[in-house]
């Protein structure tokens, strides 16, 4: 999947429309449900994919003017924003997701080309601005799936479920104690390798299979471990 932010907008906007016609389906009782992140909501999810919009617009405003400007004025305000947020009626979380993606595709459009090149302060430290509409279309196509409706990681395009496996893998080779396991994608001889490949099991799925998997949101029952065993439990993902 590029990199250019202004090519990946034409991405957002596919996930946004898909996320859209999900959310126009839903009403009082769906909402209220249990989306896949413990102690959520439908409701909180969708309030949460509109502030995080927000957010992405003040980082944006941040890159293109040299203000100071954080994500959200802090994570409390952020939580109590969600909160309050997650238990409008059907309609008024409708009309905050598309005021909010409107918002956050203005502010991409405003952004001169050096303004990409900034680095700007996000909720879990420094960003690249050049990687700020990524950001968004993962929080977008990972949300979706969180909201356990009629949308599945195999929705996922094949070129953002190769991103999202590579960049999951890199977090979690990072960290403070990196799982040893090699990833096998189906159909490719390509393999994904994570700590110490020697000794490592292999786990061999579907793409969108492992992506899901190791980013928390799938048990990996499609999924098979050589040498046969118990499937490992990757780390907590950002």
């Amino acid at each position: 999947m590029t990199t250019d932010p202004l090519l990946l907008m034409g991405e957002v906007d596919a996930a946004t429309s898909r996320l859209l016609r999900t959310a126009a389906s839903f009403d009082a009782a769906d909402l209220a449900a249990a989306s896949l992140l413990p102690g959520w909501t439908r409701g909180h999810v969708l309030a949460h994919l509109a502030r995080n919009a927000d957010g992405f617009v003040n980082l944006l405003t941040a890159a293109r003017t040299g203000r100071d400007l954080p994500m959200y004025a802090s994570l409390e305000v952020r939580a109590t924003d969600i909160e309050t947020g997650s238990g409008r009626p059907p309609a008024a979380h409708l009309d905050d997701l598309r005021r909010s993606a409107d918002l956050f595709a203005e502010a991409v459009a405003a952004m001169p080309a050096e303004a990409w090149a900034a680095t700007v302060q996000a909720r879990r430290g420094p960003w690249p601005a050049a990687l700020l509409v990524w950001g968004r279309l993962r929080e977008i196509e990972v949300h979706h799936l969180d909201l356990a409706a009629d949308y599945r990681a195999a929705d996922w395009s094949d070129t953002f479920t190769h991103r999202l496996l590579r960049e999951a893998a890199s977090h979690h080779a990072m960290g403070p104690t990196p799982p040893s396991v090699v990833l096998r994608l189906d159909g490719s001889a390509h393999e994904v390798v994570i700590g110490d490949r020697d000794g490592a099991p292999i786990v061999a799925g579907p793409a969108p299979d492992l992506a899901a998997w190791l980013i928390g949101r799938a048990d990996g029952a499609p999924l098979s471990v050589t040498p046969d065993g118990p499937l490992p439990t990757p780390p907590e993902w950002i």
